[in-house]
């Protein structure tokens, strides 16, 4: 669960624009249909009750002349005076149950929007899902699923959210699986990426959660040609009690590959994670310089690489597509890392990722310590980037 929380905070620390849009959608069509409807109601013109009677003052007849002082009669008490009546006020309306206009303008704020699930919602819940790098085919499919016999039925945002949550999830469900680890020793695990990828960081991570686990790790740091990654490695293996082969700048990280394995079956290591240099999908000359890893450990232990990780950059969106084609065909993919998704606010690469290649995806990054790494979990993560909060 605290893995869950670091991630629903940072998958969109920017901005949550999924979750926000799906909102704004639900919301928009609701204030849409109701204004519709209004429109189309009768007119209603309420009665309006008879003005109150306004209080006149009583007429004083004209004074009759005074009579004769001889016959006037004796002086008679004088009578009160009629009050005048009291102002009448106009009647309380009956209270009535509320009509259309009631219905619709009625409504307390405590009360959801709802919106009726139609063509013009769905394909605005498209458009959002591939703004969020979900691919047009699969946004496409996810929002026929969750359209399926619900079609004119009116819905809120949080049913929105959770029918998506759903869909994402049993998507990411088949693939969710942790790095597997078999009786071979060493398990060879070749990491592999495009540079900035985030490859040495995940690295040291992962060897110092199999050390953690009691698994003994050796590290060979295959980007000969750049010095920081050998120093960083290196940071990290102290950090993780793991240690860390090298080998001067500029040599054949093949032959240091060679070298690592030999000396990995020699101290009887569980483990052998080679790091690569980062290279672009599209350096065939680079390419090349993989597979004559792969050939020359093959001389070590035909079967090894046992795992071939692929790590990616949440960031680079939807040009992760073209990165793991490339890399399965040239170097046999086994399974992803994601990293980098507290930089992002278009998460959804990985639901497409997980729709067109059915790789496994061992792990996801949302930030640089080592308790930033954690396995995919496919609930979680739907939660997350939904706007859910996962009970």
């Amino acid at each position: 669960m605290a893995f869950f929380s670091k991630l629903k905070e940072r998958l969109f620390k920017s901005s949550s624009k999924l979750e926000q849009g799906l909102d704004a959608i639900v919301e928009e069509g609701a204030e849409s249909g109701a204004a519709e409807a209004l429109a189309k109601a009768p007119a209603v013109t309420p009665e309006q009750p008879a003005p109150a009677p306004v209080p006149q003052p009583e007429a004083v007849a004209d004074p009759e002349p005074a009579p004769e002082p001889e016959t006037a009669p004796a002086p008679q008490p004088l009578a009160a005076p009629e009050p005048a009546p009291a102002p009448q006020t106009a009647p309380e309306p009956e209270k009535k149950s509320p009509g259309l206009l009631g219905r619709l303008m009625g409504r307390t704020a405590a009360a959801e929007p709802r919106r009726a699930l139609d063509d013009d919602m769905l394909e605005q819940l498209e458009e959002l899902l591939i703004a969020a790098d979900m691919g047009v085919d699969t946004a496409l499919r996810v929002t026929a699923n969750l359209a399926e016999g619900r079609m004119g039925k009116k819905v809120s945002s949080r049913e929105i959210k959770e029918l998506l949550a759903q869909e994402v999830a049993r998507i990411m469900e088949p693939v969710a699986k942790p790095l597997p680890i078999y009786a071979k020793r060493p398990q060879v695990v070749l990491v592999v990426g495009v540079n900035g990828s985030g490859k040495t960081t995940t690295i040291g991570k992962l060897a110092s959660q199999f050390k953690g686990a009691g698994k003994k790790v050796v590290i060979a740091a295959g980007d000969t040609f750049r010095a920081a990654a050998v120093e960083q490695l290196q940071v990290w293996g102290d950090r993780a009690g793991v240690p860390v082969l090298t080998a001067p700048e500029g040599s054949d990280p093949a032959s240091l590959a060679f070298d690592a394995m030999t000396k990995a079956q020699e101290e009887g290591a569980d483990l052998l994670m080679i790091d690569t240099a980062g290279r672009l999908q599209n350096r065939a000359d680079l390419m090349e310089e993989l597979s004559k890893i792969v050939r020359v450990i093959r001389k070590k232990d035909e079967t090894a690489p046992h795992n071939t990780l692929l790590v990616l950059d949440a960031t680079t969106g939807q040009n992760a597509l073209s990165q793991v084609g490339t890399f399965q065909k040239l170097a046999d993919v086994s399974g992803l890392v994601m990293t980098k998704l507290d930089g992002t606010a278009k998460g959804g690469v990985l639901v497409a990722l997980a729709d067109k290649f059915g790789l496994p995806i061992h792990a996801i990054g949302v930030g640089e310590q080592i308790d930033d790494l954690a396995p995919f979990d496919p609930e979680e993560f739907a939660a997350a980037l939904t706007g859910l909060e996962k009970t």
